[in-house]
């Protein structure tokens, strides 16, 4: 792995690609991606991307968890410190890509680890559809859009990976977090990225 990590620093040094400012690149991020940590399912290999093209996230099911929007939060945070909008003010995606075979629905008969996980109840465990990739690709999507320190313009997707295929399904098409309506509605009530999501 070292020996390709010296081919790579040594492309990129090449093509000028290499981004030691972090405030330099945040303008040229256009996505921020939630993915599965399988190791089949690299975000950078499944959809092509390029470095500093998006910032991925990854944990177990590629799920929205409170540990996940702690990240967001995060990331909000050093955005903000950076004093740098992710994708320069422009159009800018917030994709949930989850897969088929995922290994968190091996999980499904241990609820105790699963509720622990989502930090819910057990009765709520239903409705996070570990068994069912489009459902809780959904479902995700949906969570997401609730939170109101989201930025409404920034369009949300929800993607599921067939590893049998190696094709993506759009689940949810790309679309604003909330309409412009809910946001004329919200107005001011909605806050930065970097305020604390609980």
């Amino acid at each position: 792995m070292l020996e390709r990590n010296k081919d790579f620093a040594a492309q990129q040094s090449t093509e000028g690609t290499l981004m030691p400012s972090l405030p330099q690149s945040m303008p040229k991020v256009k996505a921020i991606i939630i993915g599965c940590a399988d190791m089949r399912v690299d975000p950078a290999h499944v959809l092509g991307i390029t470095p500093g093209e998006a910032v991925v996230i990854r944990n177990i099911g590629g799920r929205i968890t409170p540990g996940l929007l702690e990240q967001l939060g995060l990331l909000g945070r050093i955005g903000e410190v950076a004093g740098e909008n992710p994708g320069g003010g422009g159009e800018f995606h917030l994709i949930v890509l989850q897969h088929t075979d995922c290994g968190i629905t091996r999980l499904a008969g241990d609820p105790a680890l699963l509720t622990h996980y989502f930090q819910i109840e057990e009765a709520d465990l239903k409705r996070k559809a570990v068994t069912d990739p489009r459902a809780a690709v959904a479902g995700d999507v949906a969570s997401l859009r609730a939170i109101p320190a989201l930025p409404g313009e920034w369009l949300i997707s929800g993607l599921v990976y067939d590893v049998q295929t190696g094709l993506v399904e759009i689940v949810i098409p790309p679309a604003p977090i909330r309409t412009t309506e809910i946001r004329a509605l919200r107005g001011k009530d909605e806050i930065p990225l970097c305020v604390s999501f609980q």
